[in-house]
């Protein structure tokens, strides 16, 4: 690992690059917020991606392709005389540092679970933070995400089950609420009851310690990773998947399972 001067040194060498790259590159020269907002968000996912991967070296290249924007939002804001990167950083330190009176103060807070409940309530108290509980959780989260938390800032200020296990009676509730909105035929009412359900799901995932999210995705690459075989067995015997059998097609989907697919 580097020493805290060579860390300075890699940092105000990403900077002094980027002064140059403004001043001189015609397409960074160009680059405003809103540009460069939707690159943003789609290397995010792909930071995501490689942390999902588990893969070092991509893990390491997406790091540094968030940091770019970072460091590009704050460069476009010092040439509007707003504010710089040394700014971004003492606000965030600041913050850290308000937020964590367990560490520097004389509250105590053990638990991972005492410190999000500590966290909830000083962000109700910052000067120009969040002025609800929920306020904070923002509108373009994706759903599933903004789900999970909405539950997880309620549960921080003790708007939760007693004990886990109940949350089974609410999935329970919700799943044969849909069944019933099926049997009726009423579209309107079926898609505010899936709502509910999946709402339920995602906090039994959330009680139990599981990440939803990172769950899905994994089933989702699962379930890619076992059609791809389904489709590529299915191409080696010169036959269609359309003519296929639903009983020969879980055959040799069976089959990937077996292979640890």
């Amino acid at each position: 690992m580097h020493s805290e001067k060579e860390k300075s040194q890699a940092f105000l060498r990403f900077l002094n690059v980027l002064d140059t790259l403004r001043e001189k590159c015609p397409w960074d020269a160009k680059q405003t917020n809103e540009s460069l907002r939707a690159n943003t968000i789609e290397e995010v996912y792909e930071l995501t991606e490689a942390l999902l991967d588990d893969d070092e070296n991509n893990i390491k290249k997406e790091l540094g392709d968030v940091l770019l924007h970072i460091g590009f939002y704050a460069k476009i804001a010092s040439e509007k005389g707003q504010f710089d990167i040394a700014d971004v950083c003492d606000t965030l330190t600041d913050k850290l540092i308000f937020r964590h009176p367990h560490i520097y103060g004389n509250v105590d807070a053990s638990t991972p679970e005492e410190v999000s409940k500590n966290w909830e309530q000083i962000k109700l108290k910052e000067k120009g933070g969040n002025k609800t509980v929920l306020s904070g959780v923002p509108k373009t989260l994706p759903s599933l995400i903004k789900a999970n938390r909405i539950q997880e800032k309620a549960a921080n200020v003790g708007f939760d089950w007693e004990e886990k296990e109940q949350v089974w009676d609410k999935v329970k509730e919700e799943a044969a609420e849909v069944e019933q909105e099926i049997k009726n035929g009423d579209k309107e009412k079926m898609e505010s009851e899936f709502g509910d359900l999946l709402f339920a799901v995602i906090n039994a995932a959330r009680l139990y310690g599981v990440n939803p999210e990172n769950a899905l995705e994994k089933t989702n690459r699962k379930f890619i990773r076992r059609f791809g075989y389904l489709e590529e067995k299915v191409k080696e015997d010169g036959k269609n998947l359309k003519e296929m059998s639903l009983a020969e097609m879980d055959e040799i989907w069976n089959e990937a399972k077996e292979k640890g697919l």
